[in-house]
This record gives C-alpha cells, structure tokens and sequence, in this order.
C-alpha cells in the first residue's frame, strides 16, 4: 500500500530532514505520525503526496514510485490520495458545495455525479444544511470538515492529515476525529501528523514516532509518548 525503503531527503541549505527511514502501512491502517516540532514529520508527510521530492531511497504508494514520478503525472497521482491541512486551504470566492464539487469537477465528473456524491459527502460531515454558506461564515471547526469533504469526495483510497486538528478547541477536534474515525471504518488508509497528546492516547492505532529524520518507535495501539 505505502512503502518507504532507506529513504533520505536532504534540503540545498544542507539540512538532512529525513535519514533512512524505512516503513509499511496497509491498506486500511490508521497511523498516527508524532514527533516533536523539527523532527522531520512534515516532510515524512510532504514526501507522501509529493511536495518534497526524496534525495535517495524509494516511495511507493498504491504501486507508483514517487522518486521516479515526472513532474507531469503529479496531479494525476495526487487525486488517489486526499490531503488535509491545518489551515483548511479553502476557496474564499466559493461556496461549501462548490469547494467540495470542484476535486470533482477537476477530473470531469458528470455534473449529476457530482451533485450526488457531494451531498453525500457533506451529509458525512454534517453540512449539507450550508451547502450554499461561504467559508468565511463557517467556525474554524466547519470550515475544517469542509476540507475534509473536499478531499474524501473523490473516494481516494488514502487520506494525508497534517495537523488538521493544530488550529481547533478541543470539543471540534473531537468532533473531527470522529469524521476520520468513520473515513477509515469504510477503508480508507489514514495517516496523521499530529501533536495532540490526549486524542492519540485516547483513540488508539499504530503509532510512528519521529525524531531527528529517523523512526524511533513504531507501535500498534501505542500511545503519544512526549510531554505536551
């Protein structure tokens, strides 16, 4: 499903962010990715979704190798996978529906496609009753389940959190948690990049730890592990 073997990445200003990792998550798995800040999990994530290009070892994901991929094939690649942000990434000029139906209307779904499978989605989310709000009269919380809708819609078969709850109280990260809880029940691979201490600890999966580029601790069912 996803694998990284001896993988290094090495930034032009001379900084080795990433040293050899190695790891395999299944398809279906819920992995936590945690660290403390500099440890390198962000560019572990990057390097999912090809932001970050990797200086040496190999990155494949659903049988394609991500150091071997042409600049080109990158937007193809990216619609497998589902991506969500800290700060949302929304489009301020469009409505709740509209920034959900655009991740389809990209890859030419038939316009009664579209409508089905947004609503749908944003029932998932519990906003289809502001479907037609912008993102700018949403709560940080709604305006997180939007991106969530956003990149689920298209059914990839893995989803890339980066923090998505590092901008919300903690009553909405719950509540977010729970929309991910229900993502990876239908099958749906997830990893997370997270310093939530008390979610990790309490929702339990496979946890990988990051420090200084290299993977230091990888359980099943683990807990955070770092003082926050």
């Amino acid at each position: 499903m996803i694998e990284m073997e001896d993988v290094y990445k090495k930034y032009p200003n001379g900084v080795v962010a990433v040293s050899g990792l190695s790891v395999r998550i299944n398809q279906g798995e819920f992995v936590y990715i945690v660290g403390p800040s500099g440890a390198g999990k962000s560019t572990f994530i990057k390097m999912m979704y090809r932001e970050e290009k990797p200086s040496k070892g190999t990155i494949m994901i659903n049988g394609v190798n991500l150091g071997k991929l042409k600049e080109s094939k990158i937007p193809h690649f990216r619609r497998q996978l589902g991506v969500v942000f800290q700060d949302f990434k929304l489009l301020p000029k469009l409505t709740v529906y509209e920034n959900v139906a655009f991740a389809l209307e990209v890859i030419e779904e038939q316009p009664k496609y579209i409508k089905k499978r947004v609503m749908e989605t944003l029932e998932l989310v519990n906003l289809k009753h502001k479907a037609r709000m912008l993102p700018t009269e949403l709560s940080g919380g709604e305006q997180q389940r939007v991106s969530i809708a956003r990149s689920i819609v298209n059914s990839p078969k893995v989803v890339i959190a980066d923090e998505p709850t590092g901008n919300l109280d903690p009553e909405t990260s719950w509540e977010i948690m729970k929309i991910f809880e229900e993502i990876n029940t239908r099958g749906t691979t997830i990893l997370m990049a997270t310093h939530n201490k008390e979610i990790v600890n309490t929702i339990r999966h496979r946890v990988i730890a990051i420090e200084n580029g290299q993977i230091i601790r990888d359980e099943q069912r683990g807990d955070y592990g770092y003082e926050s």
